[in-house]
Protein backbone atom coordinates (compact mmCIF):
# COMPACT_ATOMS: atom_id res chain seq x y z
CA UNK A 1 0.00 0.00 0.00
CA UNK A 2 2.83 2.45 0.72
CA UNK A 3 5.24 1.39 -2.27
CA UNK A 4 4.62 4.86 -3.44
CA UNK A 5 7.11 6.18 -1.16
CA UNK A 6 9.62 4.76 -2.89
CA UNK A 7 8.29 7.11 -5.90
CA UNK A 8 10.86 10.13 -6.70
CA UNK A 9 8.05 12.77 -5.91
CA UNK A 10 7.93 11.04 -2.44
CA UNK A 11 11.54 10.53 -1.77
CA UNK A 12 12.00 14.18 -2.54
CA UNK A 13 9.30 15.38 -0.05
CA UNK A 14 10.90 13.34 2.65
CA UNK A 15 14.28 14.88 2.17
CA UNK A 16 12.81 18.28 1.94
CA UNK A 17 11.21 17.34 5.55
CA UNK A 18 14.24 15.92 7.07
CA UNK A 19 15.95 18.95 6.02
CA UNK A 20 13.26 21.23 7.39
CA UNK A 21 12.76 19.73 10.30
CA UNK A 22 16.39 20.21 12.16
CA UNK A 23 16.64 23.56 10.35
CA UNK A 24 13.68 25.03 12.34
CA UNK A 25 14.31 23.72 15.50
CA UNK A 26 17.83 25.76 15.53
CA UNK A 27 15.72 28.86 14.29
CA UNK A 28 13.86 28.48 17.58
CA UNK A 29 17.17 27.89 19.89
CA UNK A 30 18.36 30.70 17.65
CA UNK A 31 15.12 32.77 18.77
CA UNK A 32 15.11 31.81 22.25
CA UNK A 33 19.02 33.02 22.38
CA UNK A 34 17.57 36.35 21.40
CA UNK A 35 15.07 35.85 24.11
CA UNK A 36 17.52 35.52 26.76
CA UNK A 37 20.07 38.33 25.62
CA UNK A 38 17.12 41.09 25.53
CA UNK A 39 15.74 39.80 28.85
CA UNK A 40 18.82 40.21 30.70
CA UNK A 41 19.42 43.46 29.02
CA UNK A 42 16.10 44.67 30.33
CA UNK A 43 16.96 43.90 34.02
CA UNK A 44 20.19 45.94 33.50
CA UNK A 45 18.51 48.94 32.49
CA UNK A 46 15.78 48.36 35.28
CA UNK A 47 18.41 47.48 37.80
CA UNK A 48 20.62 50.63 36.54
CA UNK A 49 17.45 52.97 36.64
CA UNK A 50 16.01 51.25 40.28
CA UNK A 51 19.61 52.12 41.43
CA UNK A 52 19.77 55.33 44.58
CA UNK A 53 21.41 58.05 42.95
CA UNK A 54 25.28 58.35 43.66
CA UNK A 55 27.68 61.54 43.06
CA UNK A 56 29.03 61.29 39.16
CA UNK A 57 33.04 60.56 40.17
CA UNK A 58 31.64 57.83 42.00
CA UNK A 59 31.02 55.60 38.82
CA UNK A 60 33.69 57.53 36.42
CA UNK A 61 36.32 59.67 35.81
CA UNK A 62 38.65 61.20 33.53
CA UNK A 63 39.44 58.43 30.66
CA UNK A 64 36.88 56.00 32.27
CA UNK A 65 34.80 53.95 29.88
CA UNK A 66 31.18 53.54 31.30
CA UNK A 67 30.15 49.56 31.56
CA UNK A 68 27.37 47.97 30.54
CA UNK A 69 26.17 47.94 34.46
CA UNK A 70 27.22 51.36 34.94
CA UNK A 71 24.93 52.84 31.60
CA UNK A 72 21.47 54.21 32.98
CA UNK A 73 22.80 54.56 36.35
CA UNK A 74 21.12 57.70 37.75
CA UNK A 75 23.62 60.42 38.98
CA UNK A 76 24.19 63.90 40.72
CA UNK A 77 26.76 66.43 39.64
CA UNK A 78 27.14 70.09 41.15
CA UNK A 79 28.35 72.42 39.10
CA UNK A 80 27.77 75.39 36.35
CA UNK A 81 26.85 75.15 33.41
CA UNK A 82 29.70 76.39 30.48
CA UNK A 83 27.22 77.60 27.92
CA UNK A 84 30.08 79.22 25.75
CA UNK A 85 31.90 76.30 24.98
CA UNK A 86 28.55 74.02 24.58
CA UNK A 87 27.98 72.12 21.22
CA UNK A 88 25.26 70.53 19.64
CA UNK A 89 24.98 67.00 18.19
CA UNK A 90 23.33 66.80 14.29
CA UNK A 91 20.86 64.69 13.21
CA UNK A 92 19.17 63.80 16.22
CA UNK A 93 15.31 62.81 16.09
CA UNK A 94 12.90 63.21 19.12
CA UNK A 95 9.65 61.51 20.18
CA UNK A 96 8.00 62.63 17.25
CA UNK A 97 10.39 61.84 14.86
CA UNK A 98 11.37 65.25 13.86
CA UNK A 99 15.08 66.08 13.60
CA UNK A 100 17.33 68.18 15.33
CA UNK A 101 19.79 68.64 17.51
CA UNK A 102 21.29 67.03 20.81
CA UNK A 103 22.42 69.96 23.13
CA UNK A 104 25.72 69.41 25.13
CA UNK A 105 26.98 71.54 27.59
CA UNK A 106 30.15 71.01 29.79
CA UNK A 107 29.41 70.93 33.47
CA UNK A 108 32.37 72.54 35.34
CA UNK A 109 32.20 70.78 38.73
CA UNK A 110 33.70 72.07 41.88
CA UNK A 111 36.64 70.33 41.66
CA UNK A 112 37.89 71.52 38.14
CA UNK A 113 36.55 68.71 36.20
CA UNK A 114 34.20 68.95 33.21
CA UNK A 115 31.04 66.35 33.08
CA UNK A 116 29.18 66.57 29.97
CA UNK A 117 25.18 66.95 29.95
CA UNK A 118 22.92 66.33 27.40
CA UNK A 119 20.77 69.16 28.27
CA UNK A 120 17.86 67.76 25.53
CA UNK A 121 16.13 68.03 22.14
CA UNK A 122 15.78 71.48 20.08
CA UNK A 123 14.33 71.96 16.56
CA UNK A 124 16.63 72.39 13.74
CA UNK A 125 16.41 76.30 12.93
CA UNK A 126 16.76 75.65 9.21
CA UNK A 127 16.93 73.58 6.75
CA UNK A 128 20.77 73.30 6.15
CA UNK A 129 21.24 72.53 9.78
CA UNK A 130 24.14 74.69 9.39
CA UNK A 131 24.15 77.57 11.33
CA UNK A 132 24.72 77.26 15.27
CA UNK A 133 21.16 77.13 16.45
CA UNK A 134 18.99 79.29 19.13
CA UNK A 135 19.51 77.57 22.39
CA UNK A 136 17.80 78.38 25.96
CA UNK A 137 19.65 78.88 28.29
CA UNK A 138 20.32 76.73 31.58
CA UNK A 139 20.05 77.99 35.05
CA UNK A 140 22.77 79.70 36.04
CA UNK A 141 25.19 79.83 38.86
CA UNK A 142 26.00 77.05 41.14
CA UNK A 143 23.59 73.96 39.74
CA UNK A 144 22.98 70.61 41.13
CA UNK A 145 22.07 68.33 37.89
CA UNK A 146 20.73 64.77 38.13
CA UNK A 147 20.75 62.23 34.84
CA UNK A 148 21.40 59.03 33.46
CA UNK A 149 25.32 58.19 32.95
CA UNK A 150 25.54 56.95 29.61
CA UNK A 151 28.77 55.49 27.78
CA UNK A 152 30.62 57.59 24.71
CA UNK A 153 29.02 56.83 21.21
CA UNK A 154 30.54 55.31 18.84
CA UNK A 155 30.07 54.38 15.04
CA UNK A 156 29.91 50.80 15.68
CA UNK A 157 27.01 50.96 18.41
CA UNK A 158 25.05 53.70 17.17
CA UNK A 159 25.41 53.13 12.96
CA UNK A 160 26.25 57.17 13.03
CA UNK A 161 29.66 57.91 10.56
CA UNK A 162 31.42 60.09 12.76
CA UNK A 163 31.49 62.91 9.87
CA UNK A 164 34.33 65.38 9.48
CA UNK A 165 34.40 68.84 8.41
CA UNK A 166 31.22 70.28 10.38
CA UNK A 167 30.11 73.31 11.41
CA UNK A 168 31.62 75.02 14.43
CA UNK A 169 30.09 73.84 17.53
CA UNK A 170 28.52 70.71 15.86
CA UNK A 171 29.25 66.80 16.11
CA UNK A 172 27.90 63.87 14.96
CA UNK A 173 28.66 61.87 18.08
CA UNK A 174 29.49 62.44 21.94
CA UNK A 175 33.05 61.22 22.81
CA UNK A 176 34.22 62.52 26.28
CA UNK A 177 37.59 62.02 25.20
CA UNK A 178 36.83 64.31 22.03
CA UNK A 179 35.61 66.91 24.11
CA UNK A 180 38.62 66.73 26.46
CA UNK A 181 40.93 67.48 23.48
CA UNK A 182 38.22 70.42 22.32
CA UNK A 183 38.10 71.96 25.76
CA UNK A 184 41.69 71.29 27.36
CA UNK A 185 40.34 70.08 30.45
CA UNK A 186 39.91 66.99 32.26
CA UNK A 187 36.40 65.41 31.23
CA UNK A 188 34.73 62.57 33.06
CA UNK A 189 34.50 59.31 30.71
CA UNK A 190 30.91 58.92 29.17
CA UNK A 191 28.02 61.62 29.78
CA UNK A 192 24.96 62.27 31.45
CA UNK A 193 21.25 62.45 30.03
CA UNK A 194 19.66 65.09 32.12
CA UNK A 195 16.39 64.48 33.81
CA UNK A 196 16.37 67.48 36.35
CA UNK A 197 16.49 70.41 37.07
CA UNK A 198 13.57 70.41 34.27
CA UNK A 199 14.51 73.40 31.52
CA UNK A 200 11.54 76.51 31.17
CA UNK A 201 9.28 76.03 28.66
CA UNK A 202 9.69 72.65 28.16
CA UNK A 203 12.85 73.38 26.17
CA UNK A 204 15.26 71.70 24.98
CA UNK A 205 12.82 69.09 25.56
CA UNK A 206 14.12 66.23 27.64
CA UNK A 207 15.25 62.77 26.75
CA UNK A 208 12.82 59.84 27.62
CA UNK A 209 13.98 57.02 29.81
CA UNK A 210 15.38 53.98 27.58
CA UNK A 211 12.16 51.77 26.49
CA UNK A 212 12.16 48.18 26.91
CA UNK A 213 13.19 45.25 24.07
CA UNK A 214 10.68 43.50 23.18
CA UNK A 215 12.18 40.00 24.53
CA UNK A 216 8.44 38.44 24.31
CA UNK A 217 8.44 38.45 20.88
CA UNK A 218 11.41 36.15 20.08
CA UNK A 219 10.11 34.17 23.05
CA UNK A 220 6.77 33.63 20.77
CA UNK A 221 9.11 33.31 17.54
CA UNK A 222 10.95 30.39 18.98
CA UNK A 223 7.58 28.76 19.95
CA UNK A 224 6.49 29.21 16.77
CA UNK A 225 9.56 27.44 15.10
CA UNK A 226 9.12 24.71 17.46
CA UNK A 227 5.65 24.00 16.40
CA UNK A 228 6.71 24.16 12.71
CA UNK A 229 9.09 21.62 13.24
CA UNK A 230 6.77 19.63 15.22
CA UNK A 231 4.49 20.11 11.90
CA UNK A 232 6.16 18.63 9.86
CA UNK A 233 6.27 15.13 10.62
CA UNK A 234 2.93 15.10 11.15
CA UNK A 235 1.98 16.46 8.01
CA UNK A 236 4.12 14.42 6.30
CA UNK A 237 1.98 11.38 7.96
CA UNK A 238 -1.07 12.98 7.07
CA UNK A 239 -0.12 13.26 3.15
CA UNK A 240 1.15 10.13 3.00
CA UNK A 241 -2.19 8.48 4.74
CA UNK A 242 -4.34 10.38 2.39
CA UNK A 243 -2.05 9.02 -0.85
CA UNK A 244 -2.76 6.16 0.25
CA UNK A 245 -6.26 6.03 0.98
CA UNK A 246 -6.47 7.62 -2.57
CA UNK A 247 -4.43 4.83 -4.44
CA UNK A 248 -6.86 2.20 -2.40
CA UNK A 249 -10.07 3.77 -3.44
CA UNK A 250 -8.72 3.91 -7.35
CA UNK A 251 -7.96 0.17 -6.99
CA UNK A 252 -11.24 -0.40 -5.52
CA UNK A 253 -13.38 1.28 -8.23
CA UNK A 254 -10.77 -0.03 -10.90
CA UNK A 255 -11.46 -3.79 -9.72
CA UNK A 256 -15.13 -2.65 -9.35
CA UNK A 257 -15.44 -1.73 -13.56
CA UNK A 258 -13.90 -4.68 -14.37
CA UNK A 259 -16.46 -6.74 -16.52
CA UNK A 260 -17.36 -10.15 -14.64
CA UNK A 261 -16.59 -13.31 -16.59
CA UNK A 262 -19.26 -15.20 -17.84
Amino acid sequence: MYRFLLSRQWVILTLVALVLIPTMIRLGIWQMHRYEERAARNQLVADALGAKPAPVEKLTSPGHTVTTKERYRTVTAVGRFDTDREVVVRRRVNADEEVGFHVLTPLVLTDGKVLMVNRGWIPADGPSQTAFPKIPAPPSGRVTVTGRLMPDETTEASGIKDLKGLPDRQVMLISSEQEARRLDARVLGGYVVQTTPEPKGDTPELIGKPGEENAALNYAYALQWWLFAAGVPIGWVILARREARDRAAGQEKAAEAEPVGV
